[in-house]
């Protein structure tokens, strides 16, 4: 049986600490080349394959202003009556968001209707919805797709009459106003196929103060063995099923490592780079620690600009570890204060902080099924009629070669429109760090950039063709969901993290910029 229905909901617990709900507060984050495997078109297809049964509801649209940036909050009442089990989570959105902080709160917490509002409206914060109700998913940092998902027999639990709220921050990097939208899909399970309720653990380094012109790194050692005991009378029993790093556009490194027990100091975790891709890990099976007592992160940057970058958003960095596991206690760590230069390796400025650490019993909504939701059928909550049918990600179609180009079509224009909003803005081409093979498309030079750099793919195209878009590498990877090389081998669309296309209208400008001989105007 496939079962797809538009719905919503999300796990809940008691008060979670603050610190855990001041990490999760913050964004999230290797690059791709140009010849990558071929990315998914979406649509209904995994649902059809199998016998998965996933609900998907859509946000609705989100009108951005040109040079935008924004934060708002949403909300989705489930109208659920029984407690759900998801294996998965799932957020689409097709673009523009910067990151986003899910969780789930009783429904007559923060009153108001469903779609988007003010935060300030309701008194809506990360640290207050964490408290009143629990994280539920955290994006990675300019993900189009962030797909959360554990182990067969892991969830997250959604207790009955609870309802979906976040922050969301967008960035509109374009001169054009544009609309997003934003999708969530959950994976239900039966609650006889359940094994184990995840428990959130986290912690940031919040005294970030990251040195102009130079590289560092920041390290924080969270040890919960005192706190755990006192909070559940018994030693840690740690398991990992999920890690999610986060930082911003400056971070090029990011650890997570074991303290205490058998595999002490041991390197669970790393990325390299900021990309806007989904960096979150899954571990399958979850990573047993034997007696490990917590958890050591480092988030390393590279500050290339002429001013000190503290903690925030805009301008400013953060570092946070998220992980969902097994412990019978939900674990928040942070630094207060404290942060000291300990050294330099290999040029880079290391810092050091304590981590202030909190510990808190799982609230009991947070326990195993009982044996009467085993029994029964599996629950599934009301469909909003709007969502039926709604596929977890929007599907990608070609581009339409007759659409007409948005004006005007000139070099500066497709720079400002193009390639700003969706190819510098996730660092993959920028001069800084340009982790796509090397090719900037930002700086004066961006015309000889186009039309000397060398294509690494199986192909005989050039990037930029002058008089013919059709023989134009870069166009043939912005106009088609499955591109092809010279092989016939299909390779990923640009931009490389999105499942579906630029508007027709923006492909057509570069379309017309290239049959005009691609001025350098």
């Amino acid at each position: 049986m496939s079962l797809r229905r538009s719905l919503s909901v999300l796990g809940s617990a008691g008060p979670l600490l603050s610190a855990l709900a001041l990490l999760v507060a913050a964004c999230q984050s290797g690059g791709a080349g140009e010849s990558a495997s071929a990315t998914s078109t979406g649509g209904d297809t995994e649902a059809e394959e199998d016998d998965r049964v996933i609900v998907t509801h859509s946000f609705g649209q989100l009108a951005l202003d040109g040079y935008s940036d924004t934060q708002r909050c949403v909300q989705w009442t489930v109208n659920n009556d029984q407690h759900l089990y998801v294996q998965s989570v799932l957020l689409a959105n097709n673009g523009a968001l910067h990151h986003s902080n899910w969780y789930v709160v009783p429904e007559e917490e923060f009153p108001g209707e469903d779609g988007y509002f003010p935060c300030d409206d309701r008194d809506f914060t990360d640290l207050g919805a964490a408290l009143k109700g629990s994280v539920l998913f955290a994006q990675s940092t300019q993900s189009f797709t962030d797909d959360q998902r554990f182990m067969e027999g892991a969830v997250v639990k959604v207790p009955a009459r609870h309802k979906v709220m976040a922050t969301v921050h967008t960035v509109n990097a374009s001169p054009r106003a544009i609309e997003t939208e934003l999708r969530m899909s959950f994976e239900l399970k039966h609650p006889s196929e359940v094994q184990t309720v995840v428990t959130p653990i986290s912690a940031q380094y919040k005294e970030l103060e990251i040195p102009p012109n130079a590289r560092s790194r920041f390290t924080s050692r969270c040890d919960w063995g005192t706190s755990y005991y006192g909070a559940v009378g018994k030693e840690p029993d740690l398991k990992v099923h999920y890690i999610l790093p986060h930082y911003h556009y400056l971070g090029e490194r990011f650890e997570v490592r074991v303290v205490g027990g058998e595999r002490d100091g041991e390197l669970i975790y790393t990325l390299d780079g900021f990309n806007a891709d989904a960096n979150g890990k899954t571990f399958d099976p979850p990573l047993e620690l034997p007696g490990a007592t917590g958890f050591e992160y480092t988030c390393g940057y590279n500050n290339w600009t002429n001013k000190t970058i503290t903690w925030g958003n805009g301008d400013g960095e953060m570092c946070v570890m998220f992980i969902l596991g097994e412990s019978e206690a939900m674990l928040g760590g942070t630094v207060l204060g404290d942060s000291k230069a300990v050294g330099v390796v290999d040029g880079v400025i290391e810092y050091e902080a304590p981590c202030f650490d909190i510990a808190q019993a799982k609230a009991p909504g947070q326990g195993m099924p009982t044996p009467e939701e085993i029994a029964a059928p599996l629950y599934i909550p009301p469909v909003d009629p709007a969502d039926q049918g709604l596929p977890s990600v929007p599907p990608c179609y070609d581009s339409d070669p007759q659409a007409t180009p948005e004006q005007p079509v000139t070099l500066d224009s497709v720079s400002k429109s193009i390639f700003a909003p969706s190819c510098t803005f996730s660092s993959c081409h920028s001069e800084i760090a340009a982790a796509g093979l090397d090719l900037s498309l930002t700086g004066a030079a961006l015309r000889d950039e186009l039309l000397g750099h060398t294509v690494r793919a199986d192909t005989s195209m050039p990037l930029i063709a002058p008089g013919d878009p059709d023989g134009s590498w870069l166009y043939r990877l912005l106009s088609r969901c499955e591109p092809t090389d010279d092989s016939g081998k299909a390779v990923s669309h640009m931009p490389i993290n999105a499942p579906f296309l630029m508007d027709d209208v923006l492909v057509a400008k570069l379309r017309a910029w290239i049959e005009a001989g691609a001025p350098n105007n």
